[in-house]
């Protein structure tokens, strides 16, 4: 696409996308003015990365709690100095989730600056140090049900195509959330722990374009709000390349934020109480 950006403005016109932006503007709007908001906001935003970190180690198979993950979080609990599988994903994913806060105000913004650091951040620990933070060189085995990963030089042009994206900012943030995500998700431009930074990018941009400012939604509960299968369903209907394809992955993105604005409410709720619940 030689205009990706004119496209999409051109795209951000059509009845459901303006929908589903709409539903989700107005869902973190009803949650930024939270009684607990006015005062409270670091611990809200705290918990909301704890269960963050959560739910995106569970899109990629991870499974724990989110007791757990708060306490590794906060220190309370020391990380197993011998992982299985499943902790190295937790781990991963709790390092790209809390990597998002240094990122939320950064000026000049370079998305592919912040998209280093959050997979820095992630695979760290997953992969060799001439392959963290940088496009990979080879293959990728991720996202299978997406078909296979394009060529290393593919990867990195789409990559690259990013950064006009996100710089275009009278672009819709749901429109522009969604296109990095599916990207980052098709393209796989890193060996490994591209999911992690594509959730991990929903949130630094919900932050940076508006959307969220104050880091409250779970946005990566809302992917897995119904389940994975319809996560990597709506992944599949973007590939297609089709208009009908985007809209589809649109409106899961849309439906996305408006479930994490009220896994955010819930948060809330809980530090007015003061007392957090799982």
């Amino acid at each position: 696409m030689s205009d990706p950006v004119g496209a999409l403005r051109s795209l951000a016109e059509h009845e459901r996308i303006a929908a589903a932006s709409a539903a989700a503007r107005e869902a973190c709007t009803q949650l930024r003015w939270h009684q607990a908001l006015r005062r409270r906001i670091p611990e809200a935003a705290a918990e909301s990365r704890v269960r963050g970190a959560w739910a995106s180690a569970e899109l990629d198979g991870s499974r724990s709690s989110i007791a757990l993950v708060r306490d590794l979080m906060r220190g309370a609990r020391p990380w197993s100095p011998d992982p299985d599988p499943g902790e190295e994903v937790l781990r991963a994913a709790v390092g790209a989730t809390a990597a998002t806060e240094r990122y939320a105000d950064l000026a000049p913004f370079s998305t592919r600056q912040v998209l280093a650091g959050v997979h820095l951040a992630a695979a760290g620990r997953l992969l060799v140090a001439e392959e963290v933070g940088r496009p990979r060189t080879g293959d990728c085995g991720e996202f299978a049900l997406l078909g296979p990963a394009p060529a290393p030089a593919e990867a990195a042009a789409r990559l690259a195509a990013l950064d006009a994206v996100v710089a275009a900012r009278d672009l819709p943030a749901v429109l522009v959330l969604a296109i990095v995500h599916a990207e980052l998700a098709h393209a796989r431009p890193f060996a490994r722990g591209n999911g992690l930074v594509a959730r991990a990018m929903d949130r630094v941009l919900a932050r940076v374009l508006g959307l969220d400012p104050t880091g409250v939604a779970v946005l990566e509960a809302g992917h897995g709000a119904s389940g994975g299968a319809a996560y990597q369903g709506a992944l599949q209907a973007y590939g297609l390349g089709t208009v009908d394809g985007l809209v589809l992955w649109v409106e899961h993105c849309g439906e996305a934020i408006v479930a994490g604005a009220q896994e955010g409410h819930a948060i809330a709720d809980s530090v007015l109480a003061g007392r957090l619940s799982d």
